[in-house]
């Protein structure tokens, strides 16, 4: 597998950036210190998400980051892509890794334990776990889990573990204390007025946690 730095992972969602492109809020969220991005735009046809995560690689590139895509393991492919996100919906995480091989990163979208339990074995790189706190863009997954679940995850798997699910800077010290590898954001970033000033704050409390633990 290769390596990539999880404790900020981006999920993309061009619809919160208030007009602006989803390639300038990329952009900026890299420049300030976010490493891996999922391009997660379900709302698009193939061709579209192609084009957009032809960008979005170009854009990692450029600050040596890693580019994963949702679901769609022809776009991965095609875009060269350091690998795939998968969910419950999406093709078996043992076919995908298959394909792949060990070379290409596969990360899954779990809600529950037993869930992520079962994506580690299948042959996933690391889990989001969630939803951790109330967050519009998982309100169908259930209530949130709280932190507790998450820790029991964190607890329980041998592979990176990331909350998910509305992570702010009020929040985020708390869900750290779970003993996850790192969190992924939405809105924090993608819907802040300075999406770099966001992404290098929560950096900051990341590095500040890890620094008194």
């Amino acid at each position: 597998m290769q390596t990539t730095d999880l404790s900020l992972y981006l999920i993309t969602d061009r619809h919160q950036g208030g007009g602006r492109t989803l390639q300038e809020l990329v952009r900026q969220a890299l420049d300030g210190g976010v490493r891996t991005v999922q391009l997660r735009e379900k709302d698009l046809p193939g061709a579209a998400l192609f084009r957009l995560a032809e960008e979005l690689r170009r854009i990692t590139y450029e600050f040596h980051a890693g580019l994963i895509i949702n679901d769609r393991l022809d776009v991965a492919l095609a875009a060269e892509a350091d690998g795939v996100h998968l969910g419950v919906n999406s093709l078996p995480v043992a076919v995908v890794r298959r394909l792949l091989g060990r070379e290409k990163i596969i990360g899954y979208s779990a809600h529950a334990v037993a869930e992520a339990l079962s994506a580690q074995i299948a042959g996933a790189d690391f889990v989001t776990f969630g939803p951790v706190y109330h967050t519009p863009s998982k309100a169908a997954y259930g209530k949130p889990c709280g932190v507790e679940t998450l820790a029991e995850a964190a607890s329980a798997l041998a592979i990176p573990v990331l909350a998910l699910g509305g992570i702010s800077p009020e929040n985020i010290t708390e869900t750290l204390a779970a003993n996850v590898q790192g969190v992924a954001v939405i809105s924090a970033v993608l819907a802040a007025a300075d999406p770099r000033g966001a992404a290098a704050s929560l950096l900051k409390k990341i590095e500040e946690y890890d620094q008194r633990t």
